[in-house]
Protein backbone atom coordinates (compact mmCIF):
# COMPACT_ATOMS: atom_id res chain seq x y z
CA UNK A 1 0.00 0.00 0.00
CA UNK A 2 2.85 2.20 0.81
CA UNK A 3 3.99 1.98 -2.74
CA UNK A 4 0.99 2.56 -4.09
CA UNK A 5 0.89 6.00 -2.08
CA UNK A 6 4.32 6.90 -3.42
CA UNK A 7 3.55 6.28 -6.92
CA UNK A 8 0.83 8.73 -6.61
CA UNK A 9 2.94 11.31 -5.07
CA UNK A 10 5.65 11.28 -7.68
CA UNK A 11 3.06 10.78 -10.23
CA UNK A 12 1.31 14.25 -8.85
CA UNK A 13 4.58 15.99 -8.26
CA UNK A 14 5.75 14.96 -11.93
CA UNK A 15 2.68 16.64 -13.28
CA UNK A 16 3.54 19.83 -11.50
CA UNK A 17 0.65 19.57 -8.68
CA UNK A 18 2.22 20.27 -5.41
CA UNK A 19 1.60 22.02 -2.21
CA UNK A 20 2.16 25.58 -1.78
CA UNK A 21 5.80 26.65 -0.22
CA UNK A 22 3.63 28.21 2.54
CA UNK A 23 0.85 28.53 4.25
CA UNK A 24 -1.26 31.83 3.66
CA UNK A 25 -5.07 32.92 3.51
CA UNK A 26 -5.38 34.74 0.53
CA UNK A 27 -7.36 37.37 0.50
CA UNK A 28 -10.53 38.24 -2.85
CA UNK A 29 -11.52 42.01 -2.67
CA UNK A 30 -14.42 43.16 -4.43
CA UNK A 31 -14.00 44.86 -7.46
CA UNK A 32 -15.10 48.14 -7.40
CA UNK A 33 -15.91 48.23 -3.81
CA UNK A 34 -14.90 49.83 -0.95
CA UNK A 35 -17.33 48.31 1.52
CA UNK A 36 -15.05 46.89 3.98
CA UNK A 37 -15.41 43.17 3.74
CA UNK A 38 -14.16 40.41 1.36
CA UNK A 39 -15.89 38.37 -1.42
CA UNK A 40 -14.03 35.49 -0.67
CA UNK A 41 -11.34 33.76 1.77
CA UNK A 42 -9.36 30.71 1.23
CA UNK A 43 -6.67 29.29 2.50
CA UNK A 44 -3.43 26.98 1.65
CA UNK A 45 -2.27 23.47 2.52
CA UNK A 46 -0.76 23.75 5.48
CA UNK A 47 -2.75 26.54 7.64
CA UNK A 48 -4.70 25.84 10.55
CA UNK A 49 -8.19 26.49 10.75
CA UNK A 50 -8.79 28.10 14.67
CA UNK A 51 -12.71 28.71 15.33
CA UNK A 52 -13.82 31.08 17.89
CA UNK A 53 -16.95 30.03 19.39
CA UNK A 54 -19.97 32.93 19.53
CA UNK A 55 -18.54 35.93 21.69
CA UNK A 56 -20.56 38.20 23.56
CA UNK A 57 -20.88 41.61 24.92
CA UNK A 58 -19.50 43.03 28.60
CA UNK A 59 -21.55 44.01 31.26
CA UNK A 60 -21.13 47.80 31.07
CA UNK A 61 -23.39 49.29 33.73
CA UNK A 62 -23.27 47.33 36.55
CA UNK A 63 -26.16 49.52 37.82
CA UNK A 64 -28.74 48.87 34.77
CA UNK A 65 -30.93 46.06 35.53
CA UNK A 66 -30.09 42.22 34.41
CA UNK A 67 -30.72 41.38 31.13
CA UNK A 68 -31.51 45.29 29.96
CA UNK A 69 -29.77 46.50 26.96
CA UNK A 70 -28.64 49.46 29.34
CA UNK A 71 -26.41 46.52 31.12
CA UNK A 72 -24.44 45.65 28.08
CA UNK A 73 -24.48 49.42 25.83
CA UNK A 74 -26.21 50.12 22.15
CA UNK A 75 -25.28 48.39 19.48
CA UNK A 76 -21.57 50.10 18.48
CA UNK A 77 -20.73 49.44 22.53
CA UNK A 78 -21.59 45.83 22.52
CA UNK A 79 -19.82 45.86 18.63
CA UNK A 80 -16.31 46.91 20.33
CA UNK A 81 -17.05 44.92 23.35
CA UNK A 82 -16.95 41.84 21.65
CA UNK A 83 -14.13 42.30 19.32
CA UNK A 84 -11.85 43.24 22.48
CA UNK A 85 -13.06 39.86 23.99
CA UNK A 86 -12.03 38.01 20.41
CA UNK A 87 -8.98 39.89 20.28
CA UNK A 88 -7.93 38.76 24.07
CA UNK A 89 -8.63 35.70 22.98
CA UNK A 90 -7.00 35.54 19.88
CA UNK A 91 -3.94 36.95 21.56
CA UNK A 92 -4.17 33.54 24.09
CA UNK A 93 -3.68 31.54 20.86
CA UNK A 94 -1.18 33.67 19.66
CA UNK A 95 -2.95 35.21 17.22
CA UNK A 96 -4.38 38.80 16.23
CA UNK A 97 -7.44 40.28 14.17
CA UNK A 98 -5.73 39.93 11.97
CA UNK A 99 -5.31 36.38 11.20
CA UNK A 100 -9.39 36.45 11.39
CA UNK A 101 -10.54 35.45 7.69
CA UNK A 102 -14.29 34.64 8.34
CA UNK A 103 -17.04 36.10 10.25
CA UNK A 104 -20.47 35.28 11.45
CA UNK A 105 -21.94 38.22 13.08
CA UNK A 106 -26.10 37.65 14.64
CA UNK A 107 -27.51 41.12 15.88
CA UNK A 108 -30.64 41.58 17.70
CA UNK A 109 -32.60 44.67 17.60
CA UNK A 110 -33.19 46.73 20.74
CA UNK A 111 -37.02 45.97 21.90
CA UNK A 112 -37.78 43.61 19.81
CA UNK A 113 -37.08 45.74 16.56
CA UNK A 114 -34.84 46.12 13.33
CA UNK A 115 -31.20 45.50 14.29
CA UNK A 116 -28.22 48.62 14.32
CA UNK A 117 -26.41 47.53 11.23
CA UNK A 118 -24.84 50.95 11.07
CA UNK A 119 -24.18 51.03 14.89
CA UNK A 120 -22.11 47.52 14.24
CA UNK A 121 -20.21 49.22 11.51
CA UNK A 122 -18.97 51.75 13.57
CA UNK A 123 -17.59 49.18 15.76
CA UNK A 124 -16.37 46.84 12.79
CA UNK A 125 -14.47 49.32 11.05
CA UNK A 126 -12.46 50.23 14.39
CA UNK A 127 -10.68 46.90 14.01
CA UNK A 128 -10.77 45.73 10.58
CA UNK A 129 -9.66 47.35 7.39
CA UNK A 130 -7.84 50.31 9.17
CA UNK A 131 -4.37 51.10 8.81
CA UNK A 132 -3.21 49.69 11.76
CA UNK A 133 -5.13 46.04 10.91
CA UNK A 134 -6.01 46.43 7.12
CA UNK A 135 -7.29 42.87 6.47
CA UNK A 136 -10.70 42.13 5.73
CA UNK A 137 -12.96 38.77 6.56
CA UNK A 138 -15.44 36.98 4.35
CA UNK A 139 -18.82 38.05 6.93
CA UNK A 140 -22.18 37.45 7.01
CA UNK A 141 -24.39 39.54 9.37
CA UNK A 142 -28.03 38.26 10.43
CA UNK A 143 -30.64 39.70 12.14
CA UNK A 144 -31.79 37.16 14.88
CA UNK A 145 -35.19 36.86 16.77
CA UNK A 146 -33.14 37.09 20.16
CA UNK A 147 -29.93 36.06 22.01
CA UNK A 148 -29.90 34.45 25.30
CA UNK A 149 -29.76 37.12 27.37
CA UNK A 150 -31.87 39.91 25.97
CA UNK A 151 -30.00 42.71 26.71
CA UNK A 152 -27.65 41.40 24.24
CA UNK A 153 -27.52 43.11 21.06
CA UNK A 154 -24.79 40.95 18.99
CA UNK A 155 -22.63 37.70 18.94
CA UNK A 156 -19.51 37.45 16.58
CA UNK A 157 -18.13 34.28 16.00
CA UNK A 158 -14.88 34.48 13.57
CA UNK A 159 -12.40 31.94 11.90
CA UNK A 160 -8.47 32.75 11.92
CA UNK A 161 -5.86 30.65 10.31
CA UNK A 162 -2.54 29.71 11.98
CA UNK A 163 0.33 29.68 9.03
Amino acid sequence: MKIVHALALAGLLGAGIAAPASAEVIRHTTPGSTFPILRASETTAGTTTVYLSGMVPKVKDESAPEGSVARFGDTETQTVSVFETIAATLADLGLTMGDVFKMQVFLTGPDGGPMDFDGFMKGYTQFFGTEAQPNLVSRSVMQAAGLVNPGWLVEIEVTAARP
